[in-house]
């Protein structure tokens, strides 16, 4: 039973109260003076508190869903507690924030996050190019079958819309933000051709953007790769960042190239940030396909001289050398234009399908992302899942294996694969190099997100197989990274998992380990911590997380997920802002 006048005592009398329990967390001669009672009580830990200084040993102190105290506690008078967790052997830190979590749509089908919180992710940060919302009944309709699938309801427009079912219906076991998509916009308002907007065009897309951002969106994000945000000029992406800059968001990127085009693709990143004034982050930094291993300390001082002249420029990445998208991004981007039923029609015509597979094969191909060719063809293309389950013998195959199977060319697979699957198939593809990966996640500048929504052991998410990122890329990192490798520091990669992030997307009230922030918290044993999950052998929670806290209540408990479902709806800077005038910051 949580006691109502402790709180009162100790968060909501405000500052004041919260500092002198602190310095009596910290000074425990004065701390007989203080009597309180904890609704949680953590004892023994091995303290990291987030902002990457060295660890120390101590005790935290929650009420409601807040903490109160840090530091040693031992010596309060009267402390008490409705619960209590001996931490001793543990670290405990702040939840881990998945600046690219991918589970808005994922928490809807299952609420528990359980392949996250069993990381040690308290707080998702999504939206990539396409966001959840805004959307309007043609989008609707092409989402519709795999909302059938998996039996959810769309009954949102809006981005409040959204949040609303999150807090009142949903009660996610993780706190979850967004990015508006710039991609989605496109579609909303333009559709899937390859044209520029209209002035008209862009005028709603800006409006949309003003109202997610007043609705809670973190900022505005692209997806350049893709359609159709590939088909969106630098200057469109200005004007629409601008109006999120103007309610203190951010923009987040899958920049335009990730491979042969790189260094042109950073200048575009750089360019937007400066002209719209913007703080800006590129999501899943990468050097992809083999002629660019080895570029990743040349992209990491690139990003290094932006910063020197002034532009807020920050990135993040997942931990393994191979990525994951649409099996359908393996065709030519002329293929893709124009939404599924074009490319469909295209498949199916024998002329262009021939077509189709010389382009598959050209390695000079400038005008899109070629990933078949990236990565090495047939081989280095693994289906990872499907929504037809009679196409479900094929996961976990190459498509040089598929193709042996049916008896056709691996391109012609991939194509009579999107055909069948309505192009809902996803393939992971071999496209990096562990050396890039390394120093990238070294750099003070790169966080952490895993790029993938939650998935399960049992339940509908466990139908298909998935990129292991979605279940051990925390876990990874420490087990992995830190204590076998020692590429970072417990304190530096703890910092990158928490404050970093916390930053980059403006939750002031997240990602460390104060009196009077959310008491976010993950607890795990640093000796055993690691992933589990495997490309071949994907669907296994991680290890060594023990216990795992959201919003002060505990979804992971002994390393088992509980009952409760705390998670809430985080919005942006520009929730509830009266609209601001053009030019103004």
């Amino acid at each position: 039973m949580r006691i109502a006048t402790i709180r009162l005592a100790v968060v909501a009398a405000g500052a004041a109260a919260v500092s002198a329990l602190s310095l009596a967390a910290h000074a425990p001669q004065t701390s007989q003076a203080l009597k309180t009672r904890f609704d949680v009580l953590i004892t023994h830990g091995r303290i990291v508190d987030g902002t990457g200084s060295p660890w120390f040993r101590g005790d935290v102190g929650i009420v409601g869903d807040r903490i109160v105290a840090v530091g040693d506690l031992s010596g309060v008078a009267g402390a008490t507690a409705t619960t209590e967790v001996d931490a001793k052997n543990l670290v405990v830190a702040p939840g881990f924030i998945d600046l690219l979590g991918q589970s808005e749509f994922n928490v809807l089908v299952d609420n528990r996050a359980a392949s996250k919180i069993l990381q040690g992710v308290t707080t998702e940060v999504t939206g990539e190019g396409s966001s959840i919302a805004p959307v309007n009944d043609r989008m609707i309709q092409e989402g519709a079958a795999n909302a059938r699938h998996f039996g959810v309801a769309q009954d949102w427009r809006t981005l409040g819309d959204y949040f609303k079912r999150l807090d009142d219906r949903t009660h996610p076991a993780i706190n979850i933000g967004t990015f508006v998509g710039a991609g989605g916009l496109r579609t909303y308002v333009v559709g899937k051709d390859d044209r520029p907007a209209t002035a008209a065009e862009l005028e709603q897309m800006k409006q949309l953007v003003a109202q997610a951002m007043e609705q809670g969106a973190l900022g505005l994000s692209t997806s350049l790769q893709y359609v159709p945000d590939r088909f969106a000029s630098t200057d469109e992406i200005v004007e629409l960042a601008k109006v999120a800059a103007r309610y203190g968001g951010v923009y987040f990127t899958h920049q335009r190239s990730e491979s042969a085009k790189i260094f042109e693709s950073l200048d575009e990143v750089f360019t937007i940030a400066e002209r719209a004034d913007i703080p800006a982050e590129i999501w899943h930094l990468k050097t992809a396909y083999k002629a660019n291993w080895g570029k990743m300390p040349e992209v990491l001082q690139r990003i290094e001289a932006a910063r020197a002249r002034g532009l807020d420029v920050t990135a993040n990445l997942y931990p393994y050398p191979r990525a994951a998208n649409g099996l359908d991004a393996c065709l030519p981007l002329w293929v893709r234009e124009g939404g599924l039923d074009k490319m469909l029609g295209r498949l199916e015509d024998p002329a262009q399908r021939e077509k189709i597979k010389s382009d598959m094969a050209d390695a000079a191909a400038t005008t899109w992302e070629n990933q078949w060719y990236g990565s090495g063809g047939g081989d280095g293309v693994m289906l990872s899942s499907v929504l037809a389950p009679e196409l479900r013998k094929y996961e976990g195959m190459t498509f040089t294996a598929i193709g042996k199977a049916m008896g056709k060319d691996p391109r012609d697979a991939v194509m009579d694969l999107v055909i069948a699957d309505r192009g809902e198939s996803s393939v992971i593809i071999s496209i990096m190099n562990e050396d890039d990966v390394r120093a990238g996640l070294r750099h003070p500048l790169v966080g952490v997100g895993t790029d993938s929504g939650a998935q399960a052991e049992d339940g509908k998410l466990s139908e298909s197989k998935s990129h292991p990122r979605a279940w051990g890329s925390f876990p990874r990192i420490l087990g992995r990274y830190v204590r076998d490798e020692h590429v970072l520091t417990l304190e530096d990669a703890i910092r990158k998992m928490t404050s970093k992030a916390a930053d980059r997307v403006h939750l002031t009230d997240r990602g460390l380990l104060r009196p009077g922030m959310m008491a976010d918290i993950t607890i795990f044993d640093p000796a055993t911590i690691h992933d589990v999950s495997t490309f071949d052998d994907p669907k296994h929670y991680s290890a060594g997380v023990t216990h795992v806290f959201v919003n002060g209540r505990a979804v992971v408990f002994n390393g088992a997920i509980t009952n409760a479902r705390p998670g809430r709806a985080l919005r942006g800077p520009g929730y509830g802002a009266s609209r601001p005038q053009a030019g103004s910051r």
